[in-house]
């Protein structure tokens, strides 16, 4: 495991501004900033590593409890406490407020034709997002498995049972954690 990064008052700042401005972004939820946190925390800072980014993510989501702890996680991965208060508050400041905000309007305002090509025109988007997102927390394991195939085959059928059945994504969750503990990935 990597050494939690000492983090200047000054990056402390910068990485609650980054999720400041990533909350914005995260119409689908903050996993679909994933791509960008990976950039931001793994390529361009360093302050974590591919493999310790791709398992405070499943971590997060293993656990019970909600979706969003795995920005908590990853910022007490890269500054301890005081990291996942940077980043908790940076994710969930704007998008709380804005959520408030713009329900309440949208709300009185749902029939109107505005309000409707907003929201149907949204799901492009979060879809993107949630691909990319797939792709970041992948690609570590094709990179440095010594069974690509088998990471690619449990990828498949994940995606499938995902757009084929009505199954809920936990027992996919745990199909994925048993082939792994079985090292068949």
């Amino acid at each position: 495991m990597t050494p939690i990064a000492v983090l200047s008052p000054a990056d402390l700042l910068q990485l609650f501004g980054h999720f400041l401005l990533l909350s914005m972004l995260a119409v689908g939820g903050a996993i679909t900033t994933t791509a960008e946190m990976h950039r931001y925390l793994v390529v361009e800072h360093q302050w974590i590593g591919d493999t310790q980014f791709s398992s405070s993510i499943a971590l997060a989501q293993a656990a019970p409890g909600p979706n969003i702890l795995f920005v908590a996680v990853l910022g007490w991965n890269v500054a301890g406490p005081l990291g996942a208060l940077a980043t908790m508050a940076g994710i969930l400041l704007p998008s709380t407020t804005l959520a408030l905000v713009a329900t309440r309007w949208g709300r009185a305002r749902r029939e109107t034709r505005g309000v409707r090509a907003f929201t149907q025109g949204l799901a492009p988007l979060i879809l993107g997002l949630l691909i990319a997102t797939g792709w970041v927390l992948a690609t570590p394991y094709l990179r440095d498995s010594s069974r690509p195939a088998a990471v690619l085959v449990l990828l498949a059928v994940t995606v499938g049972m995902m757009l084929k059945t009505r199954i809920s994504p936990v027992w996919l969750v745990l199909l994925g954690g048993v082939v792994g503990a079985l090292g068949l990935v």
